[in-house]
């Protein structure tokens, strides 16, 4: 089983009813709409689909569901954050079970696993499924990092394929190029970076704001990888101010309500989240305001899609 480790891949949002159970409809609307907007493939279960309120079932369901829905167009991936290292082998067992094509993996929640830990933790579960993985290094929110000599040592296994880089260092790009070559493929996870990240050599982007702008976020990774930087720049300044309500604590209750401005999504949280209120909520909402205001317009990005 491969993935072209490319493109943009939204870490889409679980969408919940009133009544707090996995609202599928507006799900299939938003997945939709990324698929009609170009993208390359679907995580599901990370931090923005509140995978820690998730029960095993749901996760199921909503890989099920949405490789019923993508029907071969892009990969899957389900996201892998677990307590223990035989957890995380079942859910991987799951995820495969299930049709998802590929797995986004953090290191051990909760204890803060030293590098001989965190590292056999990999590749224990590398080692029982056959699906490619994606380490999720992210020493900002996780306060475990994966150094090059960590990831010198995962590399032995073939299907640990790519990282999903969050150091907020955009120097590692090089880093990880230098040492690795094409052996490890850079997926960007910091949508405030990306645009720096990409033209510093990262072959794809795991986005945020994309669950509600994914025209836009699609459009920057064309017309960068088709070499027209200047629009790509132009797009990415008006989206900044939009991109930096993902770095933020409260990332799922913006980016919710920036999908329901784009119309697709809805503001439920999973408690113990709930929805903003208050100046913040101004806040955000203002934001959202001023980018729908100011929305550029795309050119035809898709025409430069290379696949």
């Amino acid at each position: 089983m491969s993935i072209n480790w490319k493109g943009v891949m939204p870490a889409v949002t679980t969408k919940f009813t009133d009544n707090d159970t996995l609202d599928l409809k507006m799900f299939e609307v938003n997945i939709k709409a990324q698929l009609e907007a170009g993208v390359h493939g679907i995580v599901l279960g990370g931090t923005l689909g509140e995978a820690s309120t998730l029960s095993d079932d749901e996760k199921r369901v909503l890989t099920k569901t949405t490789v019923q829905l993508v029907n071969d167009q892009v990969p899957v991936l389900m996201n892998i954050a677990e307590q223990t290292t035989k957890g995380a082998i079942e859910a991987a067992q799951k995820a495969e079970e299930d049709g998802a094509r590929g797995l986004m993996m953090l290191p051990p929640m909760r204890y803060k696993s030293g590098e001989r830990e965190t590292v056999e933790y990999f590749k224990a579960v590398a080692n029982n499924t056959s699906l490619p993985i994606m380490v999720y290094n992210n020493p900002v929110d996780y306060k475990i990092e994966v150094t090059l000599d960590m990831f010198d040592e995962l590399l032995k296994c073939n299907n640990i394929q790519a990282v999903k880089e969050s150091t907020r260092d955009i120097s590692n790009v090089t880093r990880i190029k230098n040492r690795f070559g094409d052996r490890l493929k850079i997926m960007t996870g910091v949508d405030t970076l990306a645009l720096e990240s990409l033209l510093m050599g990262a072959d794809g982007w795991i986005a945020g704001l994309v669950c509600a702008f994914p025209n836009e976020t699609v459009a920057i990774y064309e017309l960068q990888k088709a070499g027209r930087i200047q629009e790509a720049l132009e797009i990415y300044r008006w989206f900044l101010p939009l991109l930096e309500l993902d770095i933020n604590p409260k990332l799922v209750q913006n980016i919710k309500l920036a999908e329901v401005a784009t119309g697709i999504g809805t503001e439920n949280v999973r408690a113990p989240r709930l929805p903003l209120i208050g100046e913040e909520r101004k806040h955000v909402l203002n934001v959202i305001e001023t980018g729908l205001k100011n929305r550029p317009a795309l050119p035809d990005y898709k025409a430069l899609a290379t696949h």
